[in-house]
């Protein structure tokens, strides 16, 4: 959102400049700090600022108090909507709001199409030492200014978790928060919205940076009830829990949380009792939502046990890896391991939401990552050759962490998978629909079951040397180029996969395919290509030619 193209070399904040269609509406209760952050985001950005308070009592010729006591809080509030749409309508500048200004829905409308808001939050303490002695305040002057203050804290906080951005202005020196919006303003880009349109459960898939601390405003918005609980791992809470916490406290719902070990240990029989035990023990509602907030281990897990759960509670995902964001968090699949196999337990279950926060990708290690990159070569693979060339430029500096790659990519997929999920929710058409998503799986879950589904090979690994494997054995039934399997085999080693069998046994890997749930009829459902983004799906492929394929690629 921010330009610096020209910055000086000493200071490269103090120059950055906003979007030229775009303002910055600072809101946020009396005393959070609007005015004076305000002021200093204006200078540093040299761009005009405002205090639509003053400019209100300027039009008027009357304080803000005298407009309260003469005319009334409605009419003062038609005034501002006037005045904050006038002052919206130029060039950009630094907009300090009046605490009330956010709530009127048409002035959010217009923040909204003209402007980036931020919200200072504040606790009201502090909110309290600001404003001791102003009498200038109207709310505060009728009654005991702590009790209004937690009255308005209350009410509003979950209207301005819905902001942009989320500033928290507490203790720290005026230039502390100032850097610190600056900083948040330079990361800013307009969430992305897919929507995931299914017969009367459509949903949205939302994907942005920083989104995770609006989270709450987002999930209070679809589900039926203010409280869910939270399913998340070790690993993940430790990282972002907190700040999921946070924005739940902001927009009003009441949250507890359930914290299972992290890895695919979890996705087990056992796990999954203990699990909805405990979820009953918190004596949930029927409009009482689950939240998964991890990969797709806890989306899987999570999923379903809101799915078994009071025969089913409502569910939202929060996908912090790279393979829960584009794959497993979207469609609705839950299910836990079985001893036969891997996602044999489960059932289908859509989310109300799926919120995608890309910096969340900044804590995973670039094995984690790569991991998740392969379902995104994956949809290229199966009917977007132009994702998977996309891919072929740009997947090295996506892994290197370029964050408008990733969300370009995360949202190139969802949108993909979006289509064919729509299109087949439940994975029964006979022929290619949603099965298509499996390209590679039946060699993949294979792998994964031959090392026994922990951390010797993650399912994003076990799904890249799939790939391969898959168009190994399309070109060995004649079906495609047989170049096509060097080619994806050389980009998956060009982003550091694996792309070969470890020296497995053919004849254990071929056992295991046989306990695939895609079996029908003794026969196991491959998907096929007949060139890339050209995929389909068959069940007339001769084991001996599985067999070549996986001795081809690397099987002992």
């Amino acid at each position: 959102m921010l330009d610096k193209s020209d910055s000086p070399r000493n200071d490269q904040a103090d120059a950055a400049r906003p979007d030229e269609r775009r303002s910055i509406v600072l809101v946020g209760l009396m005393g959070a700090g609007k005015s004076a952050i305000g002021k200093r985001l204006a200078a540093r950005l040299h761009l005009p600022f405002h205090d639509s308070d003053h400019e209100i009592e300027a039009a008027a010729g009357l304080s803000v108090a005298d407009i309260f006591e003469r005319h009334g809080e409605a009419h003062f509030r038609a005034g501002e909507r006037r005045v904050i749409a006038r002052l919206l309508s130029g060039g950009p500048i630094v907009l300090a709001t009046g605490g009330g200004a956010f709530m009127d829905a048409a002035t959010r409308a217009l923040v909204a199409a003209r402007g980036i808001s931020v919200w200072l939050r504040a606790p009201v303490p502090v909110l309290l030492r600001r404003v001791a002695g102003r009498t200038h305040r109207p709310l505060l002057n009728a009654g005991d200014p702590a009790e209004i203050l937690h009255r308005l804290s209350a009410l509003r906080a979950p209207v301005y978790a819905g902001a942009d951005i989320i500033i928290d202005s507490s203790e720290d020196p005026p230039e502390m928060t100032t850097d610190m919006t600056l900083a948040a303003l330079e990361r800013f880009a307009p969430p992305r919205t897919i929507r995931v349109d299914l017969p009367g459960e459509a949903y949205d898939v939302v994907i942005g940076r920083g989104i995770l601390s609006g989270a709450g405003a987002r999930l209070a918005a679809v589900l039926p009830q203010r409280r869910v609980i939270v399913v998340t791992d070790e690993t993940v809470a430790a990282a972002h829990h907190a700040t999921l916490a946070a924005s739940l406290d902001d927009a009003g719902v009441a949250h507890e949380t359930l914290v299972v070990p992290p890895g695919e240990g979890s996705k087990s029989l056992a796990r999954f009792a203990a699990l909805i035990e405990d979820i009953l023990a918190l004596k949930p509602e029927r409009q009482t939502a689950i939240v998964a907030l991890g990969g797709g281990v806890i989306g899987d897990l999570a999923g379903f046990a809101a799915a078994a759960a009071l025969r089913g509670l409502p569910f939202a995902q929060i996908p912090t890896s790279l393979l829960a964001q584009v794959d497993s968090s979207v469609g609705g699949k839950t299910g836990i391991n079985s001893r036969h196999g891997k996602n044999l337990i489960g059932a289908f279950h859509q989310p109300r939401l799926v919120i995608i926060d890309s910096e969340t990708l900044a804590t995973l290690p670039r094995r984690e990552i790569a991991a998740g990159y392969a379902e995104i070569v994956k949809a290229g693979l199966i009917a977007d050759a132009g994702l998977y060339e996309w891919c072929e430029a740009n997947g090295a500096a996506m892994l290197a962490g370029d964050l408008a790659l990733q969300e370009t990519a995360i949202a190139r997929a969802v949108a993909f998978k979006a289509g064919v999920v729509a299109a087949d929710p439940h994975e029964t058409a006979k022929a290619d629909g949603r099965a298509l998503l499996n390209l590679g799986h039946s060699f993949a879950h294979t792998f994964e079951a031959e090392t026994g589904y922990g951390a010797a090979l993650l399912h994003g690994e076990a799904v890249a040397i799939g790939l391969v494997c898959a168009f190994d054995l399309s070109a060995r039934l004649g079906h495609c180029d047989g170049a096509i399997a060097g080619r994806v085999a050389a980009h998956l080693a060009a982003v550091g996969l694996p792309h070969r069998i470890a020296g497995w046994p053919a004849e254990a890997l071929l056992a295991h395919m046989q306990r695939d749930k895609k079996m029908r009829d003794g026969k196991l459902s491959f998907v096929l290509a007949r060139g890339i983004g050209a995929a389909f799906t068959s069940r007339e492929v001769p084991e001996r030619a599985v067999q070549e394929t996986l001795i081809s690629c690397g099987a002992g």
